[in-house]
């Protein structure tokens, strides 16, 4: 088997006016994981509408890009897929208009585990951690976002 290809991933980060930070806490491929809201592009996509459709997919909310965070400098293998060198993008974003979201308080709250299941939950930019997110380059982000 061949692991050459690319697995291309595009994340929004929104943070909300009491400074807390959207994350997505979710059950797939039998496992919990907490992460930012986007995901995988489709073939044929570019980032921006990848990151937009991912964003009406997860919480049914239209966003405005506001600009690129970052993009992965290190390799790390993709755990789906098939394999092949992951790749991230991350960009700041906010919702296009009032958001009319439902989130949960704890990780996981309400969460019944069955195929794709998420809820979504603000968390305080002065609490956060790193190691509160699942995948090693949503922790490097993390790691941006709160100066550590």
């Amino acid at each position: 088997m061949s692991l050459s290809h690319f697995n291309v991933r595009v994340y929004g980060l929104i943070i909300n006016e009491k400074n807390e930070l959207l994350v997505s806490d979710e059950y797939c491929a039998n496992q919990y994981m907490t992460k930012f809201p986007g995901g995988g592009l489709e073939f044929g996509e570019g980032l921006i509408e990848g990151l937009k459709r991912e964003f009406i997919e997860e919480c049914n909310e239209e966003i405005e890009i506001l600009s690129h965070f970052y993009t992965t400098d290190f390799f790390i293998q993709s755990v789906f897929g098939n394999g092949g060198q992951l790749i991230s993008v991350y960009y700041r974003v906010v919702f296009k208009n009032t958001p009319n979201i439902k989130t949960v308080e704890t990780p996981f709250e309400t969460l019944t585990p069955t195929k794709d299941a998420q809820v979504l939950r603000w968390v305080s930019l002065e609490t956060l951690k790193s190691e509160h997110l699942t995948w090693p380059v949503d922790q490097v982000v993390a790691k941006m976002l709160i100066g550590e």
